[in-house]
């Protein structure tokens, strides 16, 4: 698992940031406590990984 950009994340799920910004933004505390800030564009290994397992997201690095 490696760090990866939001909109890295956003191309692998086929959405538009505005959406991928809309969905990260419903579950603000759960990233918070993976150490994401809303501001924030790299994510952390951790939180890339439960972004990918939450929102079915199929990203190489997740793996």
């Amino acid at each position: 698992m490696k760090s990866a950009y939001k909109n890295e994340l956003a191309d692998a799920a086929g959405v538009s940031m505005r959406t991928f910004q809309r969905w990260l933004s419903q579950n603000k505390d759960k990233l918070k406590e993976l150490g994401a800030s809303p501001r924030q564009q790299l994510l952390s290994p951790k939180a890339v990984e439960w972004i990918c397992r939450e929102y079915g997201i199929d990203y190489p690095a997740a793996a």
